[in-house]
């Protein structure tokens, strides 16, 4: 039921909404953001308001139209990311014209802005040696890796498919269960995986010298499992 507060209109949500946060709105004073939720359905632009209004917050994807917010980050899900960084930052360290980002906003289209863990992209000299800090990444990257739970993750479903729409040339995963690697390549517009050579080395057909061993992936002992 609506009323009216200080001669203001108020709109109340459902019950259970507003047990789980603090959810109405003021249809003459907008000063109240509702808070982002995970499967919330929004533009591109109404995200990044809200996402702009939550400091706290560090990683909000949207795919699709729909808010994708991680849980709490867990030793396993610090730890590998940390492997991706060392690895491209290496390549990068040595390839002149390659910029790695980390976990870092890209505006794809009007319904996804993925926060991808890692990222390479191809610089032009032209382009600023230190990015403003407002400034979003506005194309596609050549090269995008994501660290998934398992292979049942969103990030082998949904978010390949913004992936491979988009353009992004070369896209990997590294599923931490399985304890594998996916890469992906672009071809006549759809993602193929990639074959290890006989040696079980990936390479990177956009990069040239970028290889990963995937028969020789890093591990901690019990970083993943913890055995009863």
């Amino acid at each position: 039921m609506n009323q009216r507060v200080n001669n203001i209109a108020v709109i109340e949500a459902p019950k259970k909404s507003i047990e789980s946060r603090y959810w109405q709105y003021q249809i003459h004073d907008r000063s109240s953001v509702p808070l982002l939720e995970n499967g919330d359905h929004l533009t591109r632009e109404e995200c990044e308001y809200r996402y702009e209004r939550m400091p706290e917050v560090n990683k909000v994807e949207l795919i699709e139209g729909v808010v994708r917010m991680p849980s709490p980050v867990y030793r396993a899900y610090g730890w590998a990311p940390s492997q991706i960084i060392t690895w491209l930052g290496v390549y990068c360290a040595a390839t002149p014209g390659v910029r790695l980002y980390d976990n870092t906003s890209v505006r794809l289209d009007a319904d996804n802005e993925p926060q991808p863990d890692a990222l390479l992209r191809i610089e032009s000299e032209t382009e600023q040696p230190i990015p403003d800090a407002k400034e979003y990444i506005e194309t596609e990257p050549e090269f995008i890796v994501e660290v998934a739970a398992s292979s049942a993750s969103y990030d082998l479903y949904e978010k390949k498919q913004v992936y491979q729409r988009n353009g992004v040339q070369e896209y990997v995963v590294w599923q931490l269960y399985e304890n594998q690697v996916v890469w992906f390549l672009l071809q006549a517009g759809h993602y193929v995986a990639l074959t290890p050579d006989e040696d079980g080395i990936l390479h990177s057909r956009v990069f040239p010298g970028l290889w990963l061993a995937v028969n020789d992936l890093p591990t901690e002992s019990g970083i993943f499992f913890n055995p009863l």
